[in-house]
């Protein structure tokens, strides 16, 4: 189902009266305006509820780039092999069942590394808004987490602004035109088409 985003947040919001609480996973391809829209949808429920909500990226669970060299895998870094999925499914397990005050990692990528211990996520938020590249992806051990979400939501992107989008992210880490082109396709692209052709469907889609 096509939504608008303040449509969606009208929806969470209603769904929300419905249980203790909500968990809503927020997919698409890298370069797809995750970790923006989220923020928007989270910022639109606190304005209405406040401390309602919180956003809990994925992202954090990033392998250390010394595994990712011991593993000879830091060129496909943010690949589905690249994440402790595993980890990810007990922390998702831990907040639907309601854990007070559980403390998640967080990706900062000028370091390019997870911040263990980054944030908190407090019993009195109620409505978790999980993002991330493959919390939709149809194969294991990604498939695990489908049962662990209240509502899906899936960002769709134009295919050529989707690398256009991803170029220009290199570019702002300073990367010339040549070099931000070639970590693009070799790697976020793969990864976008993997994400858009293995993902089960969702809930709602979102243009952005």
């Amino acid at each position: 189902m096509m939504i608008a985003i303040d449509d969606l947040v009208t929806a969470i919001l209603a769904r929300a009266t419905k249980t203790k609480r909500l968990i809503v996973a927020i997919a698409g391809p890298p370069g797809a305006g995750k970790s923006t829209v989220s923020a928007a949808i989270c910022a639109a429920i606190n304005a209405r509820e406040n401390d309602a909500a919180v956003v809990v990226p994925m992202d954090g669970f990033h392998l250390d780039n010394a595994i990712l060299d011991a593993r000879d895998q830091r060129k496909r870094k943010g690949s589905p092999p690249t994440f402790d999925c595993a980890g990810f499914e007990v922390l998702l397990k831990r907040l639907l069942a309601g854990e007070n005050d559980v403390i998640i990692p967080l990706f900062d990528r000028k370091l390019d590394l997870a911040r263990a211990g980054a944030a908190v996520v407090s019993g009195d938020q109620h409505i978790l808004l999980v993002e991330g590249n493959y919390l939709l992806l149809d194969q294991s051990p990604w498939d695990r987490l489908a049962p662990l979400f209240d509502m899906t939501v899936f960002l769709q992107v134009d295919r050529i602004e989707l690398e256009n989008r991803l170029v220009q992210r290199w570019l702002g880490f300073g990367y010339n035109v040549g070099s931000a082109q070639q970590r693009a396709l070799s790697n976020d692209i793969p990864n976008a088409d993997l994400v858009l052709s293995g993902s089960r469907p969702a809930d709602y889609t979102v243009l952005n």
